[in-house]
């Protein structure tokens, strides 16, 4: 009964009209910022906090605008990723193994409703997980130290061979080259430069940014231009556009095994969308009886990750509110207008000011109704941007870019990184490099490092710490069947060619 009486504070406060009309703003310009490349919800989140100081909102209406950006350009991720194989932010990059080629088929409208729904249903049911297991589900984290982290993220760089590429060898180069650029730049312990060749702008590292918008969207108008737009979406004829019914239905369970796939990783601090959207995709194409069509179109390659994202953009909401710990870049920037605003996370948030939580959470609630609302009638909307001519397109896809980078970096140096960055992606590209292992690199390198340090410094130089808890021990065990697993798989999959009547 308690449950239902708090939930019934939050709704009394959240169905106001000023704050329907704050969550319908939010959830506008959150999907708007999500689908330009570079920016991302933690960037439009801090972009939005001077602007709800300056207008003088409360701390419950200011939490309701921002969280409504929030999952709204969780959502806008997919449209850049599924229509031009540029991801709006981090977590959408798995989105474009097989959105993009689903697009290139003529199937973008249903590429985005498929991304649509699946985004409605992991963000609801992580806002319900939140509202029920927040306080049993925030001891999980205690479970986590850094030999535990260490062995989730070779997990992830052991599985690195079944994304974006057939060969494993390759997928490794790449996932190699991406933690490699992740160690540029000063080291957090002692201070010295490490790979910046005596270059001042490097002496900070590689900018995520700099590094995804190069190699997805400076990399994609290099390959067009070389191709003539034959391999794009650009131009594609599109079929009649509604609502996919026998594709929902076919896709329910990737949704939901993505959901709680993601709403998991969410829960784990640090670990954040993009590595939920990551394991999301893995194990759906791990369960999945065509694991062969992941990466050309097929649609349950488009759930998993999109529900697997922004369940973990609600997972991350409990961390930070039960703990006062950011599970995500966005959550660090919640984290702290909530201080800002006098509002102290932790167990007793729950206790001393319920009308903040439960009102945040029916907001929540009432932002996954308006986006779904919002994004799958504005299909038909979105899907125009493919029959935009490429002359006009190009131009205008490389000017957000450029301009993206320099609004938030301000140096000319990190646009010169971009172009490199397109230049290595173009060349991946040719000699079928798969990119998202490289990205991923730069994403997970230097947390992987600072759990690894921090293990070492624990354990007082004993390597077998790595090993000491049933947890790590059991992610070790995955991490290893998952690199040597496909190596049979793949020699055990393949046919035998059938014996001709010239044989003996």
């Amino acid at each position: 009964m308690d449950l239902l009486n708090n939930l019934a504070i939050g709704f009394s406060i959240a169905l106001t009209p000023y704050t329907l009309m704050l969550a319908l703003i939010g959830c506008f310009v959150g999907t708007i910022i999500g689908a330009l490349p570079g920016l991302g919800p933690s960037n439009g989140v801090a972009l939005l906090i001077p602007i709800s100081f300056s207008m003088g909102f409360d701390a419950i209406s200011a939490l309701v605008l921002l969280t409504s950006v929030y999952y709204g350009a969780m959502y806008g991720g997919r449209i850049s990723s599924i229509l031009l194989n540029i991801p709006g932010d981090e977590p959408a990059m798995m989105t474009t193994l097989d959105g993009y080629p689903m697009a290139k088929q003529g199937k973008a409208g249903e590429a985005l409703v498929v991304s649509g729904v699946a985004s409605f249903v992991g963000a609801f049911l992580a806002t319900i997980g939140l509202m029920l297991l927040a306080p049993m589900l925030s001891r999980v984290a205690f479970q986590f130290g850094p030999a535990e982290y260490f062995a989730l993220y070779m997990l992830a760089f052991c599985t690195l061979g079944g994304v974006g590429s057939n060969n494993q060898s390759k997928s490794a180069l790449a996932a190699c080259l991406g933690l490699a650029i992740a160690m540029i730049g000063l080291d957090m312990t002692t201070s010295m430069p490490r790979f910046t060749f005596g270059e001042l702008h490097l002496m900070d590292g590689i900018d995520f940014l700099v590094a995804i918008v190069g190699l997805f969207a400076v990399a994609e108008v290099f390959h067009f231009i070389e191709s003539h737009g034959k391999d794009s979406a650009i131009g594609v004829k599109l079929g009649k556009i509604s609502i996919p019914w026998k594709m929902l239905n076919h896709t329910k369970g990737a949704m939901l095994r993505g959901s709680g796939i993601g709403f998991v990783a969410g829960i784990l601090p640090g670990a954040g969308a993009s590595l939920g959207s990551f394991l999301a995709y893995m194990a759906e194409k791990t369960v999945s009886k065509d694991k062969a069509t992941f990466g050309t179109g097929n649609p349950k390659g488009v759930a998993a990750p999109e529900a697997g994202n922004n369940a973990a953009a609600g997972g991350a909401l409990i961390p930070m509110l039960t703990l006062g710990v950011p599970g995500s870049g966005t959550t660090a920037v919640l984290l702290a207008l909530l201080l800002t605003l006098n509002i102290t996370p932790g167990p007793l948030l729950f206790t001393e000011r319920p009308d903040v939580v439960w009102s945040l959470i029916a907001a929540l609630l009432i932002a996954n109704i308006m986006l779904l609302i919002l994004n799958v009638p504005m299909v038909k909307v979105f899907v125009r941007i493919l029959s935009v001519p490429s002359w006009v397109l190009l131009p205008g896809v490389t000017m957000i870019a450029f301009v993206g980078i320099f609004s938030l970096t301000g140096s000319n140096f990190d646009m010169l990184l971009m172009v490199a960055f397109g230049v290595l992606g173009y060349i991946c590209r040719k000699l079928d490099i798969p990119t998202v292992p490289i990205i991923l690199g730069i994403l997970l390198g230097n947390a992987m490092e600072d759990n690894l340090r921090r293990a070492m410094v624990l354990s007082d130089g004993d390597w077998m710490y790595l090993f000491s808890s049933p947890i790590s021990i059991g992610l070790w065990v995955a991490a290893a069947l998952g690199f040597v697993a496909p190596i049979f798989l793949r020699q055990f999959l393949k046919k035998p060619p059938l014996p001709t009547l010239d044989e003996d």
